[in-house]
């Protein structure tokens, strides 16, 4: 049987109409990503969990039919986010151990915890400007002077990055990731964050700090350290998902709450915990919606459909989010009433689970009760069905978010 293929839209227009087409094509659909590229991805929860442990799905490009062929070439629009350089987040197997090890002796469970009266510190004084801006009933834009800037601002302290650098770093970021941006010039934004970070890295060497990066350069317990190299690209990766994830995850918190104001009062009164509110987000409006991407070493049968050795398979974790067999016939909806823990994999699964999970949801779980306790009568400033998704394939995330603070 011969698998329909459903084009992404590079400018997001539809995202849920998107998600919907593609979750009734199971397990495996056929997608086109920009740039008239088609690969396999996997649109169902339980298949997902096999295929993200599957060892014979690997991130080498080398192994892709595409670019063996010479059909995907630097020139292609997504090329970074695959040929991204030597990192935990592009090698498997044992180096991709040794990798993430050395990361994991540097972002521990106490880094993290220790920065909770810093995120506190930043909420709060992000709440000021919010305030300032949104004096006398005026619209705010919430992503640009909240849900943008904190966690901005808290992976740069993790990382060491001076905070004058953030503005731009969020503009290269941004001109990276967006569908609008020409090739060469993402070419170019590619080249500037190699050399910030190269120098960054140099910078720390000389003088080690406090902070994530140093960590990385130090950490050498087990085997060889991280050559420069190595740890520039895991820092890029990390402060790419590290500000990128938690924006979307506050955003579409706080749109999600707005539109359904009767769950926004079962959080406020206690009854429901804010935890459930960030994983309920997490599933239903997913920060990555397809993650780049995977390649078969050999054919793997997936119920019957074979992806075939050398093919691209993608996670369509927005897909996923709304698979009806993990969560029910109501998996389109937002609903915090949802019986049962929401165990989703909207941060991935196996070896590559995303290492900044866990700060992720800590800044969720304290600026959004901190924004709905400063704000209570915070609403929508324009209507739902004109917010806009920026046009990024991979990521889903808005352009902007107007608010009145009530």
């Amino acid at each position: 049987m011969t698998c329909p293929v459903v084009p992404l839209d590079p400018l997001v227009r539809d995202r849920p109409g998107e998600t919907r087409r593609l979750r009734e094509i199971t397990p495996l659909a056929r997608i086109e990503l920009p740039g008239e590229v088609t690969v396999w991805t996997v649109t169902r929860h339980a298949e997902a969990r096999k295929l993200l442990t599957d060892p014979r799905l690997v991130k080498d490009i080398g192994q892709w039919d595409l670019w063996q062929r010479g059909e995907v070439t630097r020139q292609w629009p997504l090329i970074g986010m695959i040929d991204a350089g030597r990192s935990m987040f592009t090698v498997d197997g044992p180096e991709h151990r040794r990798l993430r090890a050395k990361t994991a002796q540097a972002i521990t469970a106490r880094r993290v915890t220790e920065l909770t009266p810093y995120i506190e510190e930043q909420t709060h004084l992000l709440l000021d400007d919010l305030a300032a801006h949104g004096a006398n009933g005026a619209a705010v834009d919430l992503k640009a002077v909240f849900a943008l800037p904190l966690p901005m601002a808290v992976v740069s302290e993790l990382m060491g990055v001076d905070h004058t650098e953030q503005p731009r770093l969020h503009r290269l970021y941004k001109a990276f990731f967006s569908m609008l941006t020409p090739q060469d010039t993402r070419l170019a934004v590619i080249e500037e964050l190699d050399e910030f970070f190269t120098k960054m890295v140099a910078d720390k060497k000389a003088a080690p700090g406090n902070d994530l990066t140093s960590a990385l350069i130090l950490a050498d317990e087990g085997g060889e350290p991280l050559t420069d190299e190595e740890v520039i690209g895991n820092l890029k990766a990390m402060v790419a998902a590290g500000h990128e994830t938690t924006i979307s995850l506050i955003t579409h918190a706080v749109r999600a709450l707005l539109n359904h104001p009767d769950q926004l009062d079962l959080v406020r009164s206690g009854a429901v915990p804010w935890e459930t509110v960030v994983e309920e987000t997490l599933r239903w409006n997913t920060p990555a919606s397809h993650l780049l991407m995977r390649f078969a070493t050999e054919d793997i049968d997936v119920g019957g459909t074979v992806i075939a050795k050398g093919e691209g398979l993608v996670i369509s974790y927005s897909a996923i989010g709304w698979d009806t067999a993990q969560y029910g016939e109501t998996a389109d909806r937002f609903d915090i009433t949802r019986p049962g823990p929401i165990r989703h994999i909207s941060f991935g699964h196996g070896p590559h689970i995303c290492p900044g999970a866990a700060l992720s949801r800590l800044e969720a779980r304290i600026a959004l009760p901190a924004l709905f306790d400063r704000f209570p009568g915070l609403t929508l400033a324009v209507p739902d069905e004109e917010l806009r998704n920026m046009p990024i394939v991979t990521q889903n995330d808005l352009v902007e978010l107007p608010v009145r603070l009530g």
